[in-house]
């Protein structure tokens, strides 16, 4: 339910009274204040430049003017502008007919997204032809937009939600299943289709372009296409601009890919990424109008490439002194798999349940639609450039699955938590959307299999 929070900030010369709504208070001061203040328009006293304001709430907030006009003015005026619109928008501004050395001004105000948003104010005169001249123009007054207690995301983040998912015990229990498993993926590794991607390292240079090319520039036109906030669309940027994830090696063994291709445009891909994400980030937030200062996860980064390579070195180095071994790492990899993907989802739903609770309708729509383009773009690149059948799939899988968890760490450095909790809506969405669709594909898949195997088998008969 929507109320009513009036902002009472204006200044009365004489009156010693305070002015209260909620839980604000503003005092008012005499006419002694007035002398340490700079300029003719201020908000409340003119000491305090930042002022709170709940979420969701329509208000007003009155300005106050010491500009008693020239002597060719008819009136005098104020232009209040948001600087940043989602987080708190200007309704109209009236005259508040204040009188004595103190005019007013009200400015009607709805707040949106917790955040804080800088406000331009211009005193105006106008002349009897009504054209103004600006006589003062501030922007160092801001309004910030606190979270609703009442509102269940705020509750769940609060509780504790994302910023604690790395003492969630699913996760410990996980990741010696996650070494092994990798170290499984090592005995898969063929040395000599790694040589042959020295040689020819066509499908690596397919996947860079795609992933931090392609893919990037479509998150931005659907998020311009369908009106998403700034920080929404910044997220999807991000997420879009993320290199291959893990699960994409996975994905490729059991769709009968190249498990040797897919770990390697992995690793590239994540390499590449220590440069190709702040330049995205940096090229598509200032085109969506968005300043905020990025900064690239690096650490997390060179620990997802030595989480890669130190397990799958380690299988490799299996493969060739313990082929005893080796068979039973090659049978423990599929139910393993299985494992993980069942706890990455637990994961996933039970981290994002405090982001995902007022979740943004837009980004359900296109998060569904970001893996099945990467898959499609990945697919059509490979078949462009004459790829064989495994090294196809596979380029569409890397493609199609990118590394969410990276693209919210870059949020999460980068803005303020509630700011950072909103814009990591996109990551979850694509990355519950890249699982539930690769799990649908596999299954089908995997159906395919068995009733063309039932097929040939009634045809020999």
């Amino acid at each position: 339910m929507r109320t009513l929070f009036t902002l009472c900030l204006f200044l009365i010369s004489g009156a010693d009274r305070a002015w209260a709504t909620g839980n604000l208070t503003v005092d008012s001061t005499t006419d002694t204040s007035w002398r340490n203040v700079t300029g003719y328009i201020t908000i409340g006293d003119g000491l305090s430049q930042e002022f709170e304001f709940p979420e969701n709430t329509e208000g007003v907030i009155v300005i106050s003017s010491r500009y008693r006009g020239s002597a060719n003015s008819w009136k005098e005026t104020v232009r209040v502008r948001s600087l940043d619109p989602e987080v708190l928008s200007i309704l109209n501004v009236t005259d508040g007919g204040q009188a004595g050395p103190a005019g007013s001004f009200i400015i009607s105000i709805r707040s949106g997204f917790p955040g804080t948003a800088p406000l331009q104010i211009q005193l105006l005169e106008l002349d009897q032809e009504l054209v103004p001249v600006l006589i003062e123009e501030r922007t160092d007054y801001s309004i910030r937009v606190e979270p609703d207690e009442d509102n269940q995301a705020t509750r769940l983040l609060q509780s504790g939600g994302l910023s604690h998912f790395t003492e969630n015990p699913v996760l410990f229990a996980l990741l010696p299943l996650i070494f092994v498993n990798k170290c499984a993926f090592g005995c898969k590794v063929e040395v000599e289709v790694l040589r042959g991607l020295l040689r020819s390292p066509v499908p690596l240079l397919l996947g860079v372009l795609a992933q931090f090319l392609v893919m990037p520039l479509y998150a931005y036109c659907v998020s311009r296409l369908l009106s998403m906030p700034k920080a929404l669309s910044l997220g999807l940027v991000i997420t879009c601009s993320a290199p291959g994830g893990g699960g994409g090696y996975l994905y490729s063994l059991l769709l009968g890919g190249d498990v040797t291709l897919a770990i390697s445009m992995t690793l590239v891909s994540t390499v590449v990424a220590t440069a190709a994400m702040p330049l995205s980030s940096a090229m598509y937030g200032r085109l969506l109008g968005v300043h905020a200062a990025l900064h690239v996860p690096f650490v997390k980064i060179f620990g997802t490439l030595l989480f890669i390579a130190i397990p799958i070195s380690l299988g490799m180095l299996i493969k060739l002194r313990l082929p005893a071994l080796t068979r039973v790492l090659l049978v423990l990899i599929r139910p393993f798999s299985l494992v993980l993907m069942i706890g990455g989802i637990f994961m996933a739903y039970q981290m994002g349940a405090s982001i995902l609770a007022n979740v943004q309708p837009q980004i359900v729509a296109v998060g569904v639609t970001v893996p099945l383009l990467g898959l499609l773009v990945g697919a059509m690149l490979g078949r462009i450039a004459g790829l064989a059948l495994p090294q196809q799939k596979t380029v569409s899988i890397e493609v199609g699955v990118q590394n969410s968890l990276l693209a919210l760490a870059v949020m999460q450095l980068s803005f303020r938590r509630m700011e950072a909790d909103f814009a990591s809506q996109a990551p979850f969405i694509v990355a519950l959307s890249s699982t539930s669709e690769m799990l649908l594909i596999v299954l089908g898949y995997f159906v395919q299999r068995r009733l063309c195997g039932s097929i040939v088998l009634r045809s020999d008969a």
